[in-house]
């Protein structure tokens, strides 16, 4: 497997993780910045993504280009990611019950 593929699965996963973390930042009033909290939860994220993207590109799936077939990119290990980070996320909202 390449490793731009690893590192945009996990910039996906981190970018995912900072969304949240600004979403959350702005919708609660006097929300303290917590820098190891931060750190931590971008990590675990990354990892997230990574993981998404590995699964994914050891599948085999094919995705359908502008040149014809072509394997997991790092373009798309970027947005599988993302959506791996964003997929857990909601998982957990429901298992908690959490709005």
């Amino acid at each position: 497997m390449e490793l731009s593929i690893l590192i945009a699965g996990f910039g996906g996963g981190a970018i995912r993780g900072l969304v949240g973390f600004v979403k959350h930042q702005y919708s609660y009033k006097e929300v303290k910045f917590n820098v190891p909290y931060f750190f931590f939860m971008m990590f675990l994220s990354g990892i997230v993504g990574i993981t998404v993207a590995s699964a994914v590109s050891r599948t085999g799936f094919v995705f359908f280009g502008g040149s014809g077939l072509t394997g997991l990119t790092p373009a798309l290990a970027l947005i599988v990611g993302y959506a791996g980070g964003d997929f857990l996320e909601n998982i957990y909202k429901i298992i908690v019950r959490k709005p």
